[in-house]
Order: structure tokens, then sequence, then C-alpha cells
């Protein structure tokens, strides 16, 4: 009778102020609240999933895009250097050609020449009469003289042989030459074009990967945006859900107060790993949940009243016991040692109940829940730790 008797003067209380902000909302409208918030908390961290997992496979994909676009450059730049080399080949081939067609040019002008003195010679020869050799003989002074006469004759004979024959070879040469240059000329032609071919092939492999890279690249973008958009939402409602739980944990606080006592410590609640519960309540915030302010909370929050009997998790010795000027934000904070590598801590106390340096028995009382150092509501923030890091206390309660 008494029990309901608060609860319906807390209830009363709490419906007397208008309803304008979280802490004057009654526990029923604040779990629905919390309830929709966490929901949309777990909707916006699948979302981040999906955009993590897609943003993965697109930044994969780049980097294959990548990996055929630098393939593909090296084998254009090794293609553009084949076709340097050829193109200087058939710049070669071309000067060749017109020094060889120069040569041709001259011997045709010097065969023009030779051509012309040879038919004034046999003209001469045909007008002076045709030198034979009892002309030659009779003609000559001597036997010298005619020693020199029979020579200048062969000579003669033999200069216009040798200039026919140069003419001949060199005309000869020249036309075999054209043509073989024209071959080389034709075939080099052909090489180019093929190699122009294959560059202008590649680069257009070249271009549509680079295209692709760059539309991936928009939409990796926009899904980077996106994700950084949910995150931030995601942290504006953790931390609308952290108020939720201090406008909570105060209602609870506020509840305990019409007993007009002290909160009871309660039953013992032993865990299945070895620990027993340090307070009775509910888990207002699990291990290493993302807040805004560090991205692995590094216990778990018990939402239970202010001055909640605190018991020592198991036997041990207090080895660390700190005030909330020196604790960082833990408020009155104890530490014990269980096993060389086992110990628990208890954070935001009110008070402490044990001494720096005590042994303490599994069960025993070592403080009172309060809301000091950083806090938002009364609750005891539990740790447990393993050689100093810490890890989930679910894995021994």
């Amino acid at each position: 009778m008494q029990l309901r008797a608060v609860w319906a003067a807390a209830v009363c209380l709490l419906l007397v102020v208008p309803a304008v902000s979280t802490a004057q909302k009654t526990p029923g409208q604040i779990q629905k609240e919390l309830d929709r918030k966490n929901g949309l908390i777990g909707g916006h961290k699948a979302k981040e999933r999906v955009l993590t997992t897609d943003i993965s496979k697109q930044t994969g994909r780049i980097n294959d895009l990548q990996a055929d676009i630098d393939r593909l450059a090296l084998r254009q730049q090794k293609l553009q250097t084949s076709l340097n080399a050829k193109r200087e080949e058939l710049a070669a081939v071309q000067r060749k050609l017109r020094q060889e067609r120069a040569r041709l040019t001259r011997l045709k002008a010097r065969l023009v020449v030779v051509r012309r003195a040879l038919a004034q010679r046999l003209l001469d020869l045909y007008k002076a009469g045709e030198p034979d050799l009892v002309g030659v003989v009779l003609n000559a002074d001597g036997f010298e003289d005619l020693l020199t006469r029979t020579e200048f004759m062969a000579r003669i004979s033999r200069q216009d042989a040798k200039i026919m024959k140069i003419v001949a070879d060199a005309k000869q040469d020249a036309t075999a030459t054209e043509a073989r240059l024209d071959r080389l000329e034709a075939k080099a032609a052909k090489v180019t074009k093929a190699i122009e071919k294959q560059r202008d092939e590649v680069s257009t492999v070249r271009v549509g990967l680079v295209d692709r890279r760059g539309r991936i690249e928009s939409a990796r973008s926009a899904k980077t945006t996106l994700l950084a958009s949910s995150r931030d939402r995601r942290h504006e409602l953790e931390d609308d859900v952290a108020s939720l739980h201090a406008a909570q944990k105060k209602v609870q606080a506020k509840l305990a107060s019409f007993s007009g006592g002290p909160a009871a410590a309660g039953p013992v609640k032993p865990g299945s790993g070895g620990l027993i519960w340090p307070v009775n309540g509910p888990i207002t915030s699990p291990f290493c949940e993302s807040r805004s302010w560090e991205s692995c909370h590094p216990g778990i929050d018990i939402g239970v009243p202010a001055g909640t009997p605190i018991r020592a998790a198991a036997s041990g010795k207090v080895v660390l016991m700190q005030g909330t000027g020196s604790s960082g934000g833990y408020g009155n904070f104890t530490c014990i040692q269980h096993t060389a590598s086992l110990s628990t801590c208890y954070a935001h106390q009110s008070r402490f109940a044990t001494s720096m340096g005590a042994s303490v028995k599994q069960g025993q009382v070592i403080g009172y829940v309060g809301c000091t150092g950083r806090c938002f509501g009364d609750h005891l923030h539990f740790e447990t730790r393993i050689n100093g890091s810490v890890v989930s206390p679910m894995n021994y309660l």
C-alpha cells in the first residue's frame, strides 16, 4: 500500500509540470522515446554497414581499374616508342631514297654528257676516217711512235667502254635502289599504320576505363557523404539516448527518494563468469558503446538510484582510489585487484565505503552509487580489466 502511494505521488509530481522537456516526461514516455531512438540508431548502423561495404567494394573496383589503366598506359607508351622508332626508320629510308635519287640524277646527267662526247668522237672518227692498223703503222715515226699510237687507240677504246659500263651500272643500280626503297617505304608505312591503330585502340580503351573509374569515384563520393551524414545523425541520436538515460536515472532516483531512506542493496545477483553483479539494475549503456566523445565506452552502465550500495564483484585488494579531482571524469573511483591479471573498477560513486589497500570480500559494500565526474544521471559505471586493459564485463557476469 505504501509503495503504491509512492508511485502515485511520483507520477502525479511528474504530470503536474508540462511535458516540454526530456526530464519532464514520464518513465513510460522516456522508455518509449528510448526504444524509438535506439531503433533509429540501429537503422543508421545497418545503413552504415551497407554503405561501408559498398564503399569498400567500390574502392576495390577503383584500384583494379587503376591497375588496368596503368597497364594500358605502359602498353600505350611502348607502342608510342615503337611508333617513333618506325617513323625514324621511315625517315632514314626516305633520306636514303632522296640521296639515291639525287645520285641517279647526277649519273643521268653524266650519261648525257658522256653520250654527247661519245657521239662527237664517233662523228670525228667518221669524218677523219676510221684509223686502221696499216694507217697507224705507215704514219708512225719509228717504232716508239708506233707503240704510242697503238696504246693511245687502246686507251680510247677502253675509256669509252668504261664510261658506257659506269653509266649502265649506275642506271641499273639506281633503278633497283628506287624499287627497293619504294618497297621499304610501303612496308614502313604499313607498319606505322598498324602501330598507330593499336595505339589508338589502347587509348580508346584507356579513356573508357578512366571514365568508368570517374563514375565509380563519383558514386563512392556520394556514398561517403551519405555515410558521414548517417554517422553524424547517429551520434546525435546517441547523445539523445544518453540524455534520455540520464533523465531515466533521475526519475528512478526521484522515485527512490520517496521511500524515505537510503536505497537497499537488494539480493546478491551472481554472474555466470565468477563475479557477482555489483548492483541490481538494468544495463543502460553496453560495453564499447560508441558515443560522440568516445569511440568505445570502456565498461557498462547499470541504472540504479543514488545511494544504492555497491558490492565488490569478487574478493580482492583495493589498489586504486581516486576522487573527482584526479580520476579524469570517473568521479569517485575505486579499483580492486582480484587475481594477478583480473581487476574490477567502480566509477561515479557518491561516496566511498572502503579504504586504499583494504582487503575486501565478495559482496562487501565498497561504496554508494552517485553521479560524480562526467555523468548525466545516477548510475554505476562498472569495468573489468585484464592486465590493465578493459574487457567486456559480460564475459564475467
